[in-house]
């Protein structure tokens, strides 16, 4: 809570109510859970396992065996995608293989097909919302009360941390002066609900966007002028109800740019008039914003450590806590190596995250992959940077501070050398070529019974346009275009950064406007769990122009390279494609339409038939 709400709420001029509910998603990962169990000497065991949590894999293993987590080796190369999804469900199959191949003593190899995957393993959290608020003539929130219920499954997992992070959006770019918000996990009889990217952080935001879209139609105006008149402040003097200052909100200089280069204004008065002119395809527009905490909810995850080796040839191997999924976080690593020793990316690699050789890892999750294993690597990259510079200036003279490394060549008093020629000569003079490192985020807090504190580091920010056409005789909805523009800091990588905000978008989309899980109403079976009844986005989903860009300012924050997450926060960029299909059924003549996700189209059939 913050403030009164129930006071702020009674005073406000207007005052509105309503319910929503959220449908889950499947993570849908192309390489369904697999964990391959080794038995070793001396009651050891190696275990290969796809999974973004080798630790915590590692001490359940070591638990259902009764052995201790020395005994344990977990590897994981890459996973054919996660999602979230393979954070704590890949557990129950590792300890079955592990216990098989212990139990056997012979190497066992688990792998669900597809069908199993869907009915064995959670998905993200579906949630039931209860909003109420009162607001002025400009549609300025004064008071706010929500209830959030999500559907966590059968039993707990990680249901309360996205939940508290679910709490933690619900104000996602605005300030909420008078708040009271309240979250139930409830049991119910599905699989076990688990992590999906964004964690509860999109489910939270959601229900605000949706509030405002609401006060916009109950006021008459335009959405946008009405998220932005709710903005927080660009001076950083006001606080998220949980306490923490925004000190960096840049939302009003980046919803400019968007607005300007996607014509919003222009495109809306297009908009209005094809649907004066078309009585059954209505089109849409939306815009709406992104402000993402980055950090984990409990403050001890956030640390990541390192291992740097330099070969006498120059090559480099890198290994780290995070895990490879697709996100491109062992390129980002190794180009972070590379670019502080000064030699070329090929020179670098990575190789296997290992429990073995970086112990007690965090899960690679809540987008901090790069953020902590980049700033570990960094640190053990920087020691034996350090360590060369000294033995340079020893040998050929000049201070340690004046040693540069650049283009594969160092510079040291007068006079360049090949960086594998440095490395040899310090191999012979007994100096050190390997260093660890470790990074712990600063500044964090967090006070799980009051729910108060800083739990993020930074914030992400990003904002999307979205132009759909809607059929109103057969609820079929089509994306014509959206203009992303996502806040990454000073990218590492602008390649991979872009690939995220798409995929992200593209995802997030797919969960709001075209996946539906459904179960049988009389056994409770999961009737959705292949590719042919659950149908996620296809490249035909996506919009024929669709315009992603970086904002490309650097990270306010230290963080390494000043670059800032780019994993879960875009996934709320797809915002903007619901809301516009809301928008053409408001031009169709609903009012205030109830419209459901996903929006199937039956979702949008029942909302047209019951506003008119």
């Amino acid at each position: 809570t913050r403030g009164d709400a129930a006071t702020a709420m009674a005073a406000a001029p207007q005052r509105l109510a309503f319910e929503f509910e959220l449908g889950g998603q499947e993570q849908f990962y192309l390489e369904g859970q697999i964990s391959y169990a080794c038995p070793e000497e001396a009651d050891g065991l190696s275990l290969y396992c796809s999974t973004q949590h080798p630790s915590e894999m590692q001490h359940l293993v070591a638990q259902a065996l009764g052995r201790s987590a020395h005994a344990i080796r977990v590897e994981c190369r890459r996973m054919g995608g996660g999602f979230g999804g393979k954070e704590s469900q890949s557990a129950l199959f590792a300890c079955v293989a592990s216990l098989a191949a212990a139990r056997l003593n012979r190497p066992v190899k688990l792998r669900l097909d597809r069908d199993d995957d869907f009915l064995v393993t959670g998905r993200r959290h579906g949630f039931w919302f209860q909003v109420e608020a009162g607001y002025d003539e400009v549609g300025r929130v004064l008071g706010a009360r929500a209830t959030l219920v999500s559907n966590a499954g059968h039993s707990a997992d990680l249901s309360g941390p996205v939940l508290t992070r679910a709490l933690c959006h619900f104000d996602n770019a605005y300030h909420l002066p008078h708040v009271q918000l309240q979250g139930f996990a409830a049991r119910t009889n599905t699989q076990s609900n688990t992590a999906f990217r964004g964690f509860g952080g999109p489910q939270g935001a959601l229900a605000v966007e949706l509030l405002m879209d609401r006060i916009a139609r109950e006021l008459g105006r335009d959405p946008l002028d009405v998220r932005r008149a709710n903005y927080y402040a660009a001076d950083g003097s006001q606080t998220t109800p949980y306490d923490q200052p925004v000190e960096d909100f840049i939302l009003h200089d980046l919803t400019d740019r968007l607005e300007a280069s996607s014509r919003y204004r222009e495109r809306r008065a297009e908009v209005a008039a094809f649907n004066a002119r078309s009585p059954v395809l209505k089109k849409g527009l939306a815009l709406t914003p992104v402000k993402f905490g980055i950090s984990f909810n409990v403050v001890f995850l956030n640390q990541a450590g390192s291992l740097v080796h330099i070969y006498t040839d120059g090559s480099v191997l890198v290994n780290h806590g995070g895990t490879e999924m697709g996100q491109g976080l062992n390129t980002k690593v190794a180009m972070v190596v590379a670019q502080e020793l000064g030699i070329p990316f090929e020179r670098v690699r990575c190789s296997a995250t290992d429990t073995s050789k970086i112990a007690n890892t965090s899960a690679t999750a809540a987008s901090t992959g790069a953020d902590l294993n980049g700033k570990a690597a960094q640190a053990a990259a920087r020691t034996l940077r350090q360590r060369l510079a000294a033995f340079a200036s020893t040998k050929w003279g000049g201070t340690p501070d004046a040693v540069r490394f650049a283009d594969a060549l160092v510079a040291v008093n007068g006079q360049q050398l090949p960086f594998a020629e440095l490395v040899h000569q310090a191999y012979y003079a007994r100096v050190q070529l390997w260093s660890e490192g470790f990074y712990a985020t600063p500044g964090l807090s967090w006070d799980r019974s009051t729910l108060r504190g800083k739990p993020f580091h930074y914030f992400a920010y990003g904002a999307s346009v979205s132009e759909v056409i809607v059929d109103t005789l057969t609820g079929e909805h089509r994306l014509l275009r959206s203009d992303l523009l996502h806040d990454v800091g000073a990218s590492l990588n602008p390649a991979l950064d872009l690939g995220q905000v798409e995929g992200a978008f593209v995802q997030g989309y797919g969960w709001l406007c075209l996946e539906e899980l459904v179960w049988h109403p009389v056994s409770g079976a999961l009737l959705t769990h292949a590719p042919s009844t659950y149908k996620i986005p296809t490249a035909n989903d996506v919009p024929a122009a669709l315009h992603a860009q970086l904002y490309g300012e650097p990270n306010a924050r230290d963080t390494i390279h000043r670059s800032k997450a780019v994993g879960e926060p875009p996934l709320l960029l797809a915002f903007s494609a619901f809301l516009a299909i809301r928008d053409a059924l408001a031009a169709a003549g609903v009012a205030q339409p109830e419209l459901q996700a996903p929006a199937t189209p039956e979702a949008v059939l029942r909302a047209l038939h019951a506003g008119r």
